[in-house]
């Protein structure tokens, strides 16, 4: 019970992020909202009495809307915020939201399969996370302006410099370095700035005190924009100690579709010739004595993941900034 003494009600929700690669961009599997029109997740509402598991819950609703089986799914994060999508009221429904990651091969299943499910390139909703071509415009031109009247703003000059500094953190400022890992701070800072749509959408106070912002980022249902970042600096994260890039990719594949499909998942640019060596020298790939013609010049080499490095040691991941 609550404080007035009503029942409180809580609702268990599945969420989950899949992610593939369209050649080497990264895409995330979403399904339209007819309510918001708008993409999210798919998901629904975990009932005991149907679902034995949650994993085997979450890969129902998957199935059930982007015709879409995944086997191995991941749980990322529990989100139980009060008032983490609207303010919520006595005696309303919470709804606790566990999230789930699963990374799949475009190739093994080409379209979802569903006519209201589509890939999206996850870009879209993260402008700002793409350094593959230098530092993204939006960020110095839109959102770093924008940040700086907002920790402006902040009460006490204690809490501004607080604000300022965990700009400058994010963003990778004044001597600070932009961390690939901190999406989820970067999404969570805009939104609490109130400069996300989300944040107008849920009527924070912060986003009701702009005139008038651009739209950063392309918006998706209820959280489901903040559960994909914590997909996003999961993967990000997890492609440096364990060979998950693999999963993703199709059996056999030249080094440099390997090093753009890590610098389209990392959102960085590598150096090809320490990329290379680095690869190799790790033991993570070996040759097929085949080549690909389909490189647009010089025939090159094909590679395969070599499964044996999984028992020949606990990291062996791929770096990221080389």
């Amino acid at each position: 019970m609550d404080k007035t003494g009503k029942n409180s009600v809580i609702e268990i929700g599945l969420n989950a992020a899949i992610v593939s690669l369209e050649e080497t961009d990264p895409h995330i599997l979403t399904v339209l909202s007819h309510d918001e029109n708008h993409d999210g997740l798919p998901f629904g509402p975990f009932d005991p009495l149907v679902h034995r598991t949650m994993e085997i819950g979450v890969r129902g609703f998957v199935r059930e809307q982007t015709g879409l089986d995944v086997s191995y799914v991941e749980q990322l994060y529990t989100f139980g915020d009060r008032g983490r999508v609207t303010a919520l009221k006595s005696g309303e429904l919470h709804v606790v939201s566990i999230g789930y990651l699963a990374l799949t091969r475009m190739v093994d299943h080409g379209t979802s399969g569903s006519s209201t499910a589509i890939w999206r390139n996850w870009y879209r909703s993260f402008p700002w996370e793409d350094w593959r071509n230098g530092a993204p415009e939006i960020i110095d031109a839109e959102i770093i302006p924008r940040l700086m009247v907002w920790a402006g703003k902040q009460g006490s000059l204690a809490l501004q410099r607080r604000a300022t500094e965990r700009v400058n953190i994010c963003f990778g400022l004044n001597g600070s370095v932009f961390d690939e890992e901190k999406v989820l701070d970067r999404y969570e800072l805009l939104y609490e700035a109130g400069l996300l749509f989300e944040a107008k959408r849920d009527g924070r106070s912060a986003a009701l005190q702009w005139e008038e912002v651009p739209r950063f980022g392309e918006p998706m249902i209820l959280d489901h924009r903040r559960i994909l970042a914590t997909a996003m600096s999961r993967i990000r994260a997890k492609i440096k100690y364990r060979p998950v890039i693999f999963d993703l990719m199709p059996q056999n594949f030249t080094l440099l579709e390997l090093q753009q499909s890590v610098e389209g998942i990392s959102g960085n640019l590598l150096h090809k010739q320490n990329f290379r060596r680095l690869v190799e020298s790790g033991g993570l790939v070996v040759p097929t004595g085949k080549m690909s013609s389909q490189t647009g010049g010089r025939p090159a080499k094909l590679f395969r993941f070599r499964k044996e490095v999984l028992l020949e040691r606990r990291t062996a991941g791929v770096r990221v900034r080389v």
